[in-house]
C-alpha cells in the first residue's frame, strides 16, 4: 500500500525495523536450535553432562537482546508520540463518529460526511463518540486512533500525495459496523481553499480522485439524495423497503405511522411538515418499533426543502 502521509512513512521504518530484527532472530535461533540437536544427540552423549554455568556468557546473551528490545521500544515511542503532538499550524477538525458514520467539522462551520484536506497542510483530528466505542483508522496514513464516548483523541497528518483513501471503523459498533465507511480527500491546497472559502453549497473537492479513468459517467443524483447520502441518512434509513435501524424512507411520504412522544402514542400520516420536523427534531416524535438514535443534522432551508422532494419520489 502506498505511503499518502508523514505518518505512514515513520510507522513503515518502525515495522520495516522491528520485521526484520525478528526474521534474523528467528533464523538465528532456530539455527542454534537445530545445531544443537545435532551436536548434543543422545547418541553422540549417552550420558549428559552438567554444566554449571558462564557467567559473562549469561550477562551477554541477557544485554544484547535487552539493548535490542530498548532500541525498539524507543523507536516506535518516537514514531507514536509523532502522530499524538499536532503542529501549532496544523487546521482543527471535529470529528464525530456514531453508529454508523462519521461527520467532520472545519473551523469555519462547515460540516461534511468526507474528511477534506489539503496537500501538504497538517490537519489536527480531535475524535470523540456520540455513542459507543469507535476506531477511527485511514490505512493509506497509517493513523489509527479511537473514538470513546465522554472523551476527546487527538491526532493528525499531513498527506503528501493527492487521492481519496479509504476511512474505516475498526471497533465491532454494532450491526452496520462493516458500513461505517468514509474518505479523507486530499487536494491541491488552491482547490481546498476555493472549497473552504467558497459559498455553503460549493461543490466538494477532489471529485476527479474518486473515479477510475475507465469509470462510466456518472448519472445525474437528484439533489434530496446527495444531502441524504453526505449526511450518512441512508445507513439507517434504506431506500428500498428493507428493514435497517431506522424507518425506510420507500413510500415514506403519506404513509401512516404510529408514533410516540412523552410517552403518549398516536398515529399520524407523514406529509411534508411531519417530515421536516423529524429531521430537525428527530427524537420528539419516535415511530414506534424504533429506537430513538438518530442525531440531529441541521440542514438548510433548501436542502430540507431537496429531502422532501426526493422523498416524495420514492413510492
Amino acid at each position: 500500500m502506498n505511503q499518502a502521509a508523514t505518518s505512514a512513512e515513520k510507522v513503515d521504518s518502525v515495522f520495516l525495523f522491528v520485521f526484520v530484527l525478528s526474521v534474523l532472530f528467528l533464523v538465528f535461533i532456530t539455527g542454534l536450535m537445530i545445531y544443537f540437536v545435532w551436536k548434543y544427540n543422545r547418541k553422540r552423549h549417552p550420558r549428559a553432562e552438567s554444566i554449571e554455568g558462564h557467567a559473562w556468557l549469561e550477562i551477554t546473551w541477557t544485554a544484547i537482546p535487552l539493548i535490542l528490545f530498548l532500541s525498539m521500544f524507543y523507536y516506535g515511542w518516537t514514531e507514536f508520540s509523532y502522530t499524538r503532538n499536532p503542529p501549532r499550524d496544523a487546521m482543527a477538525v471535529d470529528v464525530l463518529a456514531r453508529q454508523w458514520s462519521w461527520s467532520f467539522t472545519y473551523p469555519n462551520g462547515k460540516q461534511t460526511s468526507e474528511l477534506y484536506a489539503a496537500l501538504g497542510r497538517p490537519l489536527r483530528l480531535d475524535i470523540r463518540s456520540a455513542d459507543v466505542i469507535h476506531g477511527f483508522f485511514v490505512p493509506a496514513f497509517r493513523l489509527k486512533m479511537d473514538a470513546v464516548p465522554g472523551q476527546v483523541n487527538t491526532t493528525w497528518f499531513e498527506p503528501t500525495q493527492v487521492g481519496a483513501y479509504d476511512v474505516e471503523c475498526t471497533v465491532i459498533c454494532g450491526v452496520d459496523h462493516s458500513y461505517m465507511l468514509s474518505k479523507v480527500v486530499v487536494v491541491p491546497e488552491e482547490e481546498f481553499k476555493a472549497w473552504y472559502f467558497g459559498p455553503e453549497d460549493a461543490p466538494a473537492p477532489g471529485a476527479r480522485y474518486r473515479a477510475s479513468a475507465t469509470a462510466e459517467p456518472a448519472q445525474a443524483v437528484h439533489p434530496g439524495l446527495a444531502v441524504l447520502q453526505a449526511h450518512s441518512c441512508t445507513t439507517c434509513h434504506s431506500l428500498d423497503g428493507s428493514v435497517t435501524v431506522g424507518p425506510t424512507f420507500k413510500g415514506a411520504f403519506g404513509r401512516k405511522d404510529r408514533v410516540e412522544a412523552a410517552g403518549v402514542e398516536r398515529e399520524i400520516t407523514v406529509d411534508e411538515a411531519y417530515l421536516r420536523k423529524a429531521i430537525q427534531e428527530p427524537n420528539v416524535e419516535i415511530v414506534k418499533g424504533y429506537p430513538p438514535a438518530m442525531p440531529e443534522s441541521p440542514l438548510s432551508e433548501k436542502e430540507l426543502d431537496d429531502v422532501v422532494a426526493y422523498l416524495k419520489t420514492l413510492k
